[in-house]
């Protein structure tokens, strides 16, 4: 069987990564509203960690690959890691899923803003302009100045930036590292922030102040041992998120950023759908406006990177 380019392989990681990660977003949703964020990710980290050391390594290679010459950008880029998705889970707490994954997909446009500023990858003029008619989509679902605006609508706004800097270091990194010690790096990094912000305020000294706020009371809840229920959710994130960011390095280390990122996208539909199907939600007239302006500008980015690169092969 013939091997996947890097042109084919690396749109796929990132397809599969996108729905791992929106199947860990629905399982984040359903804990958030009696767990601490902190705490979930920690047993999310240590269960990514496990599955990195006691399969992925073995599998994919031998425990040399967590071998690395760059820890400080292991670091940094954990850093970006952790921004994103803490932001990101605070907002999926009080916000509809498919709203929270709306207000992200500012990321990918920022990563080929971001390819361009600090990688010289090249984006087309029909590709910046796909660019800003994605993020008028972005702003149509995000209403600023309504009723309908709500102050957690910037946490998966914030996240954006977290996540486009976490694939420029990628891209940065992908000659000398490889996806498995991406992984690892990750998780380690995690796991020593999470257990120190749970020292720090996992006794929910801070919980009475923040009563009826969801993203915050998310995060300043006191720790509890999860029910038994409860305990399967915990292991499931843990392996979408490890998983997912195995496929999600592998796909910024082979491919473009700017010709990865519209593959996430996918979380958009499945998002919508996982909303109505677990939680119920719906969406109005101009919140699917937005999510199809984004969605057209994604797969418009596709599909003009397709034809630059039938060019290029020509």
């Amino acid at each position: 069987m013939a091997r996947l380019s890097p042109a084919l392989f690396a749109p796929f990681c990132a397809a599969l990564a996108a729905t791992l990660f929106s199947m860990n977003d629905v399982a984040m949703k359903f804990l958030s509203g009696g767990y601490a964020l902190h705490e979930i990710v920690l047993f999310r980290s240590i269960m990514g960690l496990l599955i990195t050391v006691a399969i992925m390594a073995p599998l994919l290679g031998g425990f040399h690959l967590l071998r690395t010459r760059r820890p400080g950008m292991h670091i940094l880029r954990a850093a970006c890691v952790i921004f994103a998705n803490m932001s990101f889970f605070l907002g999926l707490a009080a916000l509809p899923l498919a709203e929270a994954v709306a207000l992200f997909f500012v990321s990918p446009f920022l990563i080929s803003i971001f390819s361009v500023l600090f990688l010289g990858e090249y984006v087309g003029p029909r590709r910046w302009a796909a660019i800003a008619v994605g993020m008028l989509g972005v702003l149509i679902v995000l209403r600023p100045g309504t009723e309908a605006f709500q102050l957690a609508s910037f946490f998966p706004i914030a996240a954006a930036f977290g996540y486009a800097g976490l694939h420029i270091f990628t891209r940065a990194m992908r000659t000398t590292e490889n996806a498995v010690s991406m992984v690892f790096y990750i998780q380690i990094v995690f796991l020593v922030f999470c257990a120190s912000l749970g020292l720090a305020i996992g006794d929910g000294k801070f919980e009475a102040a923040v009563v009826g706020d969801p993203s915050l009371e998310f995060m300043f809840r006191a720790w509890v041992w999860p029910e038994t229920g409860d305990l399967l959710l915990f292991l499931l994130i843990g392996a979408f998120a490890s998983v997912g960011g195995y496929f999600i390095s592998q796909a910024y280390r082979l491919g473009e950023a700017a010709m990865v990122a519209p593959f996430e996208y996918l979380a958009l539909p499945l998002s919508i759908l996982w909303g109505v199907l677990f939680f119920g939600e719906t969406l109005d007239a101009l919140v699917w406006v937005g999510i199809a302006m984004i969605a057209g500008a994604g797969l418009y980015t596709v599909w003009r990177e397709n034809r630059q690169s039938l060019r290029t092969q020509a």
